[in-house]
């Protein structure tokens, strides 16, 4: 873990999506990267198709060895 150096007003803005989300600050700061990371690397897909693929992924990653 480190610390990252952000602009005042991005923090402003992390600070208020969290609050929305219900997330804790850096939860939604998390969230921004690990999506914008995603993005980069797969610039054909929506928000929506990302968000749908790390949820498969989570779905995948937490099925009972029995059953998989």
């Amino acid at each position: 873990m480190g610390l990252v150096k952000i602009d005042d007003q991005l923090h402003e803005d992390v600070r208020r999506a969290s609050s929305v989300m219900c997330r804790s600050i850096n939860a939604q700061a998390e969230f921004w990267i690990k999506i914008g990371r995603l993005a980069e690397a797969n610039p054909t897909l929506t928000f929506n198709d990302i968000v749908r693929t790390q949820i498969e992924a989570a779905d995948d990653r937490h099925v009972p060895a029995a059953a998989a």
